[in-house]
């Protein structure tokens, strides 16, 4: 996997923007503008690839907020580190770090934000809520993980449609872009597998967050999980 996202980090910005049709840029502000309510002082973008929804928050955090980027590709956080020179007057902290092995103390961060890579923790069920358990660990209190990825339409003709799309243009033409056929294959093969957003919403509680909530984007291609640690904790 980390040779995977090694071999498309150059040009994974790129692709991601042809291949959505400029549509991620906006899902992904979208979920921060929901994750940024929440205030806080310490904010954890994971899986952050090369920094996108990270320079978003530290774009709209307030002075004193420490914005995280953790990723466990190096080649990726090179990314976050470029973004961090030329970027907002809150520079970004990359951190090497496996997501389901956080380095950081339970309960002390405010927000975990994922975007677009919840698909590749999802080597099963049971390991992604023992992910998502981890983020729970360590979010504080009341804190919360709002998550953005694509999703199962609800309705049967416009997930044959999307599937379809997938089939017929993510694989070969992200392998074009980026170079890598491997890459784009697999990253293909991900999105017809992933779960509807009512099942995703399921297994974030099943984690021990609650309330959990989401909305669906783009007649539910894609879905935004807002969800909860309670204060009981």
């Amino acid at each position: 996997m980390k040779d995977i996202f090694a071999e498309v980090a150059s040009t994974y910005e790129r692709a991601n923007r042809i291949l959505t049709l400029g549509l991620d840029r906006r899902w992904r502000r979208r979920a921060v503008r929901l994750a940024v309510r929440g205030g806080g002082k310490v904010w954890l973008d994971v899986c952050s690839g090369t920094g996108e929804t990270a320079a978003e928050l530290a774009r709209m955090s307030p002075p004193g907020t420490t914005v995280v980027a953790a990723d466990f590709c190096p080649a990726m956080l090179e990314g976050v580190r470029r973004k961090s020179r030329t970027g907002p007057s809150n520079p970004v902290r990359p951190v090497l770090a496996d997501v389901r092995r956080l380095p950081f103390p339970d309960s002390s961060v405010d927000l975990v934000s994922l975007s677009f890579a919840t698909r590749n923790l999802n080597t099963s069920r049971e390991n992604l809520g023992r992910t998502f358990s981890e983020f729970h660990r360590v979010l504080k209190p009341g804190g919360r993980f709002v998550n953005v990825e694509t999703s199962q339409p609800p309705a049967g003709i416009v997930r044959v449609l999307f599937h379809a799309y997938v089939r017929t243009f993510v694989q070969p033409l992200g392998a074009r872009i980026s170079g890598s056929r491997t890459g784009y294959a697999y990253l293909a093969s991900t999105i017809p597998r992933f779960y509807p957003a009512e099942t995703l919403a399921r297994i974030l509680a099943e984690a021990g967050f609650a309330p959990v909530a989401f909305r669906r984007l783009f007649l539910g291609a894609a879905a935004v999980h807002e969800a909860v640690k309670t204060p009981a904790g």
